[in-house]
């Protein structure tokens, strides 16, 4: 969600602060600001709406020192007040901050008693107080920062910069993501490590509890105990460099296309189809551990969450072995029982989800042993995780995730198969799942060529308020994803459920003219699946079908959508690819800003 980007060092146009920002759009924001020192004081300017509106009215300076942000409301409605940067009363000192500070209404009327005045409604302001006040009864501005925090419990992602102090900008994490990037006689700060690639590969990660000083030459920072801690300097692999979207006409449209190509860098030397086995190196679980797993649990929030229940749903078929999947930012506050003997996975494109980091925080403070199953390299789950997987699909900016969710399942899908041979599964039958998977990137290929009438099914949908979405086994975790994708990029109204539960309830809503998505692909719960659409179809509905290539069940659909034939078990990564194409069209005929969806952030980042 909101975005940090500050440098200081290289006294140049302070344009170079708007591209910062611009590489962070792809996270979602409401509103973009600047705060830069200018002739021994602050100057700020910011605006609600897009990167580029603010800076076309962005005054000619130059600066050595500066901070920028985007915003994604929190506290506060979409304003120009409520945009960062955020002054003190004096004007001597601008902060940016990602995160949420819990008690906030505590210290706004602390501060309100003592004679404080706000500009805006934001959590954020009173950081930029608090500060300021501070550093009346401190040596240094990074002292002043660390007194400060010690007031405030939530979560930031931090930069201030001060008037008095021209040569420095002071960070702090806690919760929020935070990368410094060091340059030639420049250092950067920026909330995703990836919009550093145009000025430096070399990062250090600052850590919950870091206080830190940026100034040309470098960085120090200190833990939480007032400790100067060393620096680990690290590089960012070039797979990683922000890329345009070419010939295709949206991100989205771009990254439904690279799924071919990203699941084969996701499978390559993972599968060895001779023995029927897969191995993900990166989990270091000898075939002993495999065998004495008591269950597997794993955690994600959206998309990540549906391929997480298709991840169990294999991973007990395989394995047979217990395996469930959790919504993240439900798990931690239902008191949950964590067995040492169990193996949790994390599962998130970012990597910075807020929900499914304090949910690994949790299982870990019990004793728990979580491994990521992520997409970004060096992220903060990556990082408390230690072990898992990278899916390795490659920079996602659209913010509706389609190739990321591919590879979620595919990367889930190789470890239910190594588990799987550890245990129980035979090599006859790990050879047939093996090279069913290796055949999977072709598959995905022949699907997209030819996608069958998507228009037909576009001018339904596009029609219809709400959709159902219907699906059995792990085909319901695919309608969920079909029925998430549609609110995201269309804003049409949906609900998913497995099928048999439709006539718990959402039956009633069915009439004539209703439209049902159905997804039921050629296996041992399709005649069952079958008997769902009947009821739908008696009751007036159209049904926009999902479905086996050749298979006689497209004689019962309104507009049928074939996929290629796999084994039952990979299913859903091949039927979920219409509900994409499905999705990036209605948004396409509704109008709607496909890349960015209002109120919707790539990466979650609060709680």
């Amino acid at each position: 969600m909101c975005g940090i980007f500050g440098s200081v060092g290289d006294d140049r146009n302070i344009r170079h602060l708007v591209e910062g920002l611009q590489r962070l759009e792809y996270r979602g924001y409401d509103s973009a600001g600047i705060a830069w020192i200018e002739d021994g004081g602050l100057a700020i300017h910011k605006s609600i709406g897009r990167v580029g509106e603010m800076a076309a009215n962005l005054p000619p300076a130059r600066s050595a020192c500066g901070i920028s942000h985007t915003r994604w409301a929190t506290h506060g409605g979409v304003t120009n007040e409520n945009a960062h940067p955020h002054l003190d009363p004096n004007g001597r000192v601008a902060i940016v901050h990602n995160g949420i500070i819990d008690n906030a209404d505590l210290l706004r009327s602390n501060l309100e008693r003592l004679g404080a005045t706000f500009e805006s409604e934001t959590d954020s302001e009173i950081l930029a107080h608090l500060i300021s006040r501070s550093l009346s009864r401190v040596d240094s501005p990074v002292e002043a920062v660390r007194s400060a925090l010690k007031r405030v419990r939530g979560t930031w992602g931090l930069a201030v910069i001060f008037a008095d102090h021209p040569e420095i900008i002071v960070c702090a994490r806690n919760g929020s993501p935070l990368v410094v990037g060091l340059g030639k006689g420049e250092t950067f700060v920026s909330s995703d490590p990836h919009a550093l690639i145009p000025v430096t590969r070399d990062v250090v990660f600052l850590e919950d509890g870091d206080v830190a000083t940026l100034t040309s030459s470098g960085l120090r920072k200190w833990r939480s105990d007032g400790e100067e801690s060393d620096s680990v300097v690290e590089t960012i692999e070039d797979e990683w460099e922000l890329e345009s979207k070419g010939d295709h006409p949206h991100f989205m449209h771009k990254e439904i296309h690279e799924q071919p190509r990203s699941l084969r860098l996701c499978i390559s030397g993972r599968v060895l189809a001779k023995e029927g086995q897969a191995r993900l190196g990166g989990l270091h679980l000898s075939p002993e551990q495999l065998q004495s797993i008591s269950h597997v649990r794993l955690l994600g929030c959206g998309t990540a969450f549906h391929a997480a229940q298709i991840g169990a749903s294999v991973i007990e078929r395989l394995a047979r072995v217990p395996a469930s999947a959790h919504i993240a930012s439900e798990f931690r506050h239902g008191q949950p029982v964590i067995d040492p003997n169990a193996l949790y996975f994390a599962v998130s494109q970012s990597g910075e989800t807020a929900d499914t980091l304090s949910a690994v925080k949790e299982i870990q403070l019990k004793g728990g042993h979580v491994m990521g199953v992520v997409n970004v390299v060096g992220s903060s789950i990556a990082r408390a995780c230690g072990q898992g997987a990278y899916i390795h699909s490659g920079p996602e900016q659209a913010v509706a995730s389609t190739k990321a969710f591919s590879n979620m399942v595919a990367a889930l899908t190789l470890f239910g198969l190594q588990i799987g041979r550890s245990r129980d599964l035979s090599r006859s039958k790990g050879q047939e799942i093996a090279k069913a998977i290796v055949e999977i990137p072709s598959k995905v290929e022949l699907a997209l060529k030819d996608p069958g009438p998507i228009d037909d099914a576009v001018r339904l949908v596009a029609g219809t308020r709400p959709v159902l979405f219907l699906g059995r086994g792990q085909s319901a975790a695919v309608a969920r994803e079909g029925a998430l994708k549609l609110m995201e990029v269309a804003y049409v109204p949906c609900l998913a459920y497995p099928a048999a539960e439709m006539k718990h309830g959402p039956i009633a809503l069915l009439e004539e003219g209703s439209t049902v998505v159905v997804v039921a692909p050629n296996d041992e719960l399709k005649e069952r699946t079958l008997s769902n659409i009947q009821e739908c179809r008696a009751r007036g509905a159209s049904i926009i079908l999902v479905h086996t290539t050749d298979d006689d069940i497209a004689e019962y659909a309104d507009v049928a959508l074939p996929v290629p034939k796999t084994h039952p078990i990979l299913s859903g990564m091949l039927s979920v690819l219409p509900l994409q194409l499905l999705a990036y069209g209605a948004g396409l005929a509704l109008g709607c800003d496909i890349d960015r969806p209002r109120n919707l952030a790539k990466s979650v980042t609060v709680e």
